[in-house]
């Protein structure tokens, strides 16, 4: 992989992992961070130019979906589950 293909490949990653941290709820947050690095991790050995690129439009639309989910989850705020307050971090 090129140079500036692998720079283009990472700067998505780091995107879409930074906007699924937009998400509210506690379990899509935590559902698309592991799939965003179990499909990065699965394809990482990948040497075929245009199969990357195929995986790299795919994985811009899915971009503009996490971006438009997060803002829709947005407008409907819930209350914090009880595993994301920070109280609840204390060990007994």
């Amino acid at each position: 992989m090129a140079a500036s293909s692998r720079a283009q490949v990472l700067r998505l990653y780091r995107a879409l992992l930074r906007e699924s941290q937009g998400f509210t709820a506690y379990g899509y947050r935590t559902y698309a961070i592991r799939r965003i690095r179990d499909a990065f991790r699965e394809n990482k050995h990948l040497k075929d130019s245009e199969e990357i690129q195929t995986l790299v439009n795919k994985a811009r639309t899915n971009l503009e979906i996490i971006h438009r989910q997060v803002t829709i989850g947005q407008l409907y705020s819930t209350q914090k589950l009880v595993i994301e307050s920070p109280e609840n971090t204390e060990i007994i």
